[in-house]
Order: C-alpha cells, then sequence, then structure tokens
C-alpha cells in the first residue's frame, strides 16, 4: 500500500442493504469459484469500510466463505463521507481522526444496534453467494462489541470472533458480556495487551461470563496495541494480525458446515 492515505485509494461499498431506518452500503466477498458458500458478516472498526476492510474480507473469504461487511455508520453519512482524507500511519494522525470517529460510535446505540443487526444477518442469509442459516460474525474494535451482541440476538449466529475489541466488560446494563446468556456460538478473542478498553481484570470478566454461560470460547491476549489488525494505521502489529486470522480460521472451520463451500472439506 502506498503513502497516499487511505481516501486515495478509494471506497469500496459493492451493494447497497435495505434496512429498517434506510439504507446502508456494504462490501461483499464471495467465495472462490462463486458457488454459494457459508456466510460471514465483517463488523468494522470506528475507521469505517474503506480497502483495508476489503482486504480483510477476501482474505477470510478465500478460505470458503461468503463475507459481508456493512457500513454500519450509514446515518452519519457515506462510507466516502466518513473516510479518513490522511494516511492514518503518519504521527498523530489516527489520534486526530479516532475523535468524530468515536463520537460516531457512542452515536450508535445498542437500541439501534438491536434494529440494524437483524437486517444485516437477515440480508447475508438472503444473498445467492450463502448456503446455509447458521452464520459466523467476526469484528474489530468496537465491532467485537457489535460482535457479542448479534450472537445474544440471533441463535443461529454460531461462531463469533472478537479481535482488539475495547468495552466487551462495563459495569452498565447494557454492557456486551451480559447478552452472553442467550448465545450459542462458540467464541474467539483476541484482546490486544496495550488497551486500557480491555485490561486484564475486563479479560477475567468476560471469560468468567462466557464460562457460567456454558459457551465454547478462546479468550487470548495478543502482543501489540489496540487496533492491531488494521494495516492502514500506525497500530498495525503483523504478528498479531497473522495469529488472530489463524485463530479466526479455526473457528469458522470448526462451527460452520465443513462440507458446504467450495474447498473447504479438505482443508483447503
Amino acid at each position: 500500500m502506498g503513502r497516499g492515505g487511505v481516501a486515495s485509494l478509494g471506497i469500496v461499498p459493492t451493494l447497497t442493504l435495505t434496512v429498517p431506518d434506510g439504507e446502508a452500503e456494504a462490501y461483499l466477498a464471495p467465495a472462490p469459484g462463486g458457488e454459494p458458500a457459508p456466510g460471514v458478516l465483517f463488523v468494522i472498526d470506528a475507521i469505517g469500510l474503506r480497502p483495508r476492510i476489503e482486504e480483510m474480507a477476501d482474505r477470510i473469504a478465500s478460505w470458503g466463505y461468503t463475507v459481508l461487511a456493512p457500513h454500519v455508520f450509514f446515518r452519519e453519512g457515506t462510507a466516502a463521507d466518513l473516510a479518513p482524507q490522511g494516511d492514518l500511519r503518519d504521527p498523530g494522525a489516527r489520534e486526530e481522526f479516532m475523535g468524530e470517529a468515536m463520537a460516531r460510535v457512542g452515536r450508535l446505540t445498542p437500541d439501534l444496534l438491536a434494529r440494524d443487526l437483524p437486517a444485516y444477518l437477515a440480508a447475508l442469509r438472503a444473498r445467492p453467494e450463502v448456503v446455509g442459516e447458521e452464520v459466523g460474525v467476526t469484528g474489530y474494535c468496537m465491532g467485537a462489541r457489535i460482535a457479542v451482541r448479534a450472537a445474544g440476538l440471533d441463535p443461529d449466529v454460531v461462531a463469533v470472533g472478537g479481535w482488539h475489541g475495547g468495552g466487551l466488560v462495563t459495569d452498565q446494563p447494557d454492557s456486551p458480556h451480559l447478552t452472553l446468556v442467550t448465545a450459542r456460538a462458540s467464541f474467539a478473542f483476541g484482546h490486544a495487551s496495550d488497551d486500557r478498553s480491555m485490561p486484564p481484570e475486563a479479560v477475567a470478566a468476560l471469560g468468567a461470563a462466557l464460562d457460567a454461560a456454558g459457551l465454547t470460547a478462546v479468550n487470548e491476549v495478543f502482543p501489540g496495541p489496540h487496533g492491531y489488525s488494521m494495516a492502514d494505521t500506525a497500530m498495525y502489529d503483523e504478528e498479531s494480525t497473522e495469529r488472530h486470522f489463524a485463530s479466526l480460521r479455526t473457528l469458522l472451520d470448526s462451527t460452520l458446515d465443513s462440507t458446504l463451500g467450495p474447498g473447504r472439506a479438505n482443508g483447503s
């Protein structure tokens, strides 16, 4: 990736979803070969729908899945409207951009997500590129919180990955970890070791909630900062990114039907 900045590379939505409060752009990454495959909902980070999300969704799709990444901030503007205008790998650029980005995150309330998530999941299942009702969800940064909520809302979400997620455990009555009591998914978490939004005591509390709900889970801490998987920012950590991809693939392959989708039965 060149040093021209995120915006210069173009925003990548490929379709528009009808949702209760309007329309949401989305990026769709079909499985190789064009045949129907198990579906995975990709929940973006606070920075938004952009080329790095396309790259990650394409990689997950290459394992034999159809991946849908919606623009969850559709109420705030288009993906292009909200995209960073500079290179978030430059010193201070990410911190400057995140001020308004986190304000958007705060406005995306649990009540709004309870309206949006069923629509995103229905849109994923309705795609001709998707087979089966059981799907996976993978979420990044604030998207990890949304992914957990998706499992609490929908019993056919059978796999959830949460990566460098913040605020998964809070003392509020709408804390994401409290939704685990109605989930039936298997979970894999890769927390960031340098992350004030998910300190060790919160990681432990999340593990306790997973155990109390009787859920199968991997609850690990990876070295690096919050946002380690985002190669278009200064937070990128290659080792933890690759570790996350390996953990996510293991999760998806062990939960979604291995006989569905091109090439998955032989582990390709």
